[in-house]
């Protein structure tokens, strides 16, 4: 039996990114991840992105290294990688939350999360991440 991981890391895009960018890069995302049984979720906010992925070990790792070469983005910080007994986003092949068109200070669990840095003190606790996550989750619900 393979192991199971979920693994979250942080980006920026190399220029603002448009709704249409965006919707394509989450189509071709939920088509691979479908293939590679990966699931996960994908959040956008000025510029930035949170991301976690699950799936077995070695087909997210190296997906994570696809993605750090992808010519869209700069600053990929691995924030943290942990092995899980089951998926928290089994159903969704990625969700996905523009936070730009959204009142997310309406969400039970807001935080200013998205609007830090990359490189502030909040994103150097992996256990913050988990959690801003899953309260994300089940806010959108």
């Amino acid at each position: 039996m393979t192991e199971l991981i979920n693994l979250i890391y942080g980006s920026s895009a190399k220029y603002p990114m448009k709704d249409a960018e965006l919707l394509d890069i989450l189509a071709k995302a939920r088509e691979k991840n479908r293939r590679l049984g990966v699931t996960g979720m994908l959040l956008y906010r000025g510029g930035n992105f949170l991301q976690v992925l699950e799936g077995e070990r070695s087909v997210v790792e190296p997906l994570y290294k696809v993605i750090q070469r992808d010519p869209r983005h700069h600053l990929t910080q691995l924030f943290t990688t942990r092995s899980v007994p089951q998926r928290g986003f089994g159903e969704w092949e990625m969700g996905f939350a523009h936070l730009d068109t959204m009142d997310v200070k309406s969400l039970p669990g807001y935080t200013s999360f998205l609007d830090e840095p990359l490189n502030s003190d909040r994103f150097n606790d992996p256990s913050f991440a988990h959690i801003f996550l899953r309260i994300f989750k089940e806010g959108i619900r």
